[in-house]
């Protein structure tokens, strides 16, 4: 409760074959023995996760992999574990060596929607110092390496100074509540509090949203759906902006003054994290898919769905009401998401607040691909209520 989401970090991945030093190099960095280091090959197995601030960079999080040459049946669920970090990644520090470098250059793609620096460690034990290494990466992948010792710590200043300038503007959305709210306005938040929300504490959206307003020099108010009505009674003028809980969308919009703009933490946060307006798009094709139709409803928190489970209750009973009994309806959660999407009419997704924006943006832009429409809970429990055209969608 006290440092900064994973989710909001910068997202750095180590990305190599075995035994290049990632490790190593991020023990330097963080000055801290996190990662097992040793001279076995394969000894990082699933990507290990640290999160750090680092200066001019602030909050950061590392993604130490393990090494894309890992071999035999283990081996590959590793590079496949490795495969997908990199869909989260900001910044890729790529680490090359003399025995691994048409591997290293082949898996360069994979990190196509991400920063890259091209590394050489170890550079304390190399005799000319890696520069035969050097050119022969300029040469091919047109990256001018940096050369730093994990063990000397020669070179992190200028690996961090070159992190600095690479840094994605877009890495982090300026605000949750986009244009939605100014300084003193009067933002009432609709928060029910089902079985799922964590004991004496609020749910990440809702903390980051109440947060983002206060920033902002607006004026938070927040109440429980069955206190609505009493709260705008007591309220002198109407609130500028209403937020609320997705489920109770359609309660909300018919008590709600017909002056406030009304939308939802999850339409915030689909507009945060993710493609709004492919969201709005993909909903409305939703309300025309066949009866036969196969939706996947994809949830970043893995969870025991309770009676009350918004992703895995009452979205398919609002699908099957509006689409009929038909429908087949197929569940993900955490990181998993098929890698073919093909035979899926509809994806639905959560708002994401426990992923990153280029890691959402990795699965609309595979939606895309496979020519799927693909929508998220607030938007879509909109559409599905009929009142989508009554909600406001923020922009930046």
């Amino acid at each position: 409760m006290q440092s900064t989401p994973h989710a909001n970090r910068l997202q750095i991945g180590l990305f190599g074959a075995r035994n290049t030093g990632k490790s190593s190099l991020l023990n330097s960095i963080v000055r801290e023995n996190i990662a097992t280091v040793s001279n076995i090959p394969g000894t990082t197995t699933d990507p290990v996760k640290k999160a750090a601030e680092l200066p001019n960079l602030g909050a950061v999080l590392f993604w130490d992999t393990a090494g894309f040459d890992d071999e035999g049946t283990l081996g590959a669920l590793r590079v496949e574990k490795t495969a997908d970090a990199a869909k989260s990644i900001d910044i890729s520090l790529v680490f090359f060596d003399e025995n691994s470098f048409e591997n290293t250059v082949d898996f360069l793609p994979k990190l196509k929607n991400s920063k890259k620096i091209a590394v050489i460690n170890k550079i304390d034990e190399r005799k000319d110092g890696g520069k035969a290494l050097a050119a022969k990466i300029i040469e091919k992948t047109g990256l001018n390496p940096i050369f730093v010792s994990a063990r000397t710590k020669e070179g992190i200043d200028k690996l961090l100074e070159e992190m600095l300038r690479l840094m994605p503007e877009d890495f982090e959305r300026a605000s949750i509540t986009g244009n939605l709210v100014k300084e003193n306005d009067a933002v009432l938040l609709v928060m029910p509090q089902d079985k799922a929300a964590p004991k004496g504490r609020l749910i990440l959206p809702q903390v980051q949203t109440i947060r983002d307003i206060l920033d902002k020099g607006a004026v938070s108010m927040c109440v429980t759906a069955e206190r609505l009505e009493g709260a705008l009674k007591i309220l002198k003028n109407p609130p500028n902006l209403i937020i609320t809980d997705s489920q109770v969308f359609k309660k909300v919009a018919e008590l709600k003054p017909k002056e406030t703009p009304l939308t939802s933490f999850s339409i915030l946060f689909g507009n945060y994290k993710g493609d709004i307006g492919y969201f709005v798009e993909s909903a409305k094709k939703m309300l025309e898919l066949k009866k036969d139709a196969r939706i996947l409803i994809a949830e970043a928190c893995a969870h025991r769905p309770l009676e009350e489970d918004i992703g895995q209750v009452k979205i398919p009973k609002l699908l099957r009401k509006k689409l009929g009994e038909e429908i087949k309806i197929e569940f993900v959660s955490g990181r998993d998401f098929p890698n073919d999407l093909k035979g899926y009419d509809l994806i639905i997704h959560c708002g994401a607040c426990m992923f990153n924006r280029r890691y959402v943006l990795s699965r609309v832009q595979a939606a895309r691909a496979a020519n799927i429409p693909m929508t998220n809970y607030g938007v879509a429990i909109a559409a599905l209520s009929g009142i989508l055209d009554k909600v406001t969608i923020p922009k930046f």
